[in-house]
């Protein structure tokens, strides 16, 4: 009996782990094909021939989008606009949500209210944009970084985590010793919550750095635009040309589309991909201990 309940284990393991690899190669084939489509002909790309292997290299797609004068810039602005934010994001919600996880918070019941009704309910686009004005920021680089700071989502999974993780009898001590709210904030909350502190910040700065609505509604300025925004310039240029071309113009400059779009995809996402294994642990740490309770 033992010998068969062992081999059923060992069965029910093989099939586990068949199927996490078989689901570890869906989200891993696609990122690596993108990769080596980028670099690779662009006929034996569009012909089937790339599989798993480039079976020659062009770097022309790299070439072309490199030459576009406002990459280099909107990288830049990109980079400024995750890091600030994500620092203004963290100093926002972090402390927010300790503030609502202490229960003896005036006003906790409607501080509460006043955060999670405009998680469902916000006043829209146009309301939004004519506030944003009014308070100067249109055409400014800070409306990249402060309009949009403040997350209710961010704020209540800091919330869980701390209600879950730090006990009472910590505070309690503390205040025995005479510390101080502040000093007990940044002495104790803060180095015991790497974990929470880390997936905010990297929620936060993958959606900054994948922004571009934003500044496509509230930037006119050319050196100020994003990325994210100048990419899809380029590319829409490129439908642009080749709605215009003919023969085998047109079929040289859908292949080229094609690898700049590759290569586009690569360097928008290459920056947070060399992040996210450096954080993974702390993410996976935070996303659970959040989901205790909500």
């Amino acid at each position: 009996m033992k010998t068969k309940g062992f081999s059923q284990d060992k069965v029910v393991n093989v099939v586990f782990y068949v199927i996490a690899i078989l689901m570890i190669l869906m989200v891993v084939y696609p990122l690596w094909f993108v990769i080596i489509a980028s670099f690779s002909n662009p006929e034996d790309v569009a012909t089937g021939k790339v599989w798993f292997w480039p079976k020659s290299i062009d770097f022309r797609g790299y070439k072309l989008l490199f030459e576009q004068d406002q990459i280099w810039r909107s990288y830049f602005n990109t980079i400024v606009y995750t890091v600030v934010g994500t620092l203004v994001s963290l100093i926002v919600n972090i402390t927010a949500g300790y503030a609502m996880s202490r229960k003896d918070l005036p006003g906790i019941k409607w501080i509460n209210i006043f955060y999670i009704v405009p998680m469902f309910i916000n006043g829209g686009l146009i309301p939004t944009y004519l506030t944003v004005k009014q308070f100067g920021l249109l055409d400014n680089w800070l409306v990249m970084v402060l309009p949009f700071a403040v997350s209710t989502y961010n704020i209540i999974v800091a919330r869980t985590f701390f209600e879950s993780t730090l006990p009472e009898s910590l505070w309690e001590a503390a205040q025995l010793d005479g510390c101080s709210t502040l000093r007990y904030f940044f002495q104790f909350v803060i180095p015991l919550s790497k974990a929470v502190i880390a997936v905010v910040g990297l929620w936060t700065a993958v959606g900054l750095w994948n922004s571009w609505f934003n500044a496509l509604i509230y930037l006119q300025n050319e050196d100020l635009m994003p990325l994210q925004l100048v990419l899809r310039r380029i590319l829409i240029a490129n439908e642009s040309l080749l709605g215009a071309a003919t023969g085998t113009m047109a079929q040289e400059l859908r292949q080229l589309s094609d690898m700049m779009k590759y290569g586009s995809i690569v360097v928008s996402t290459l920056p947070i991909m060399m992040i996210y294994p450096f954080l993974q642990k702390y993410f996976n740490q935070g996303v659970m201990i959040g989901a205790v309770k909500g």
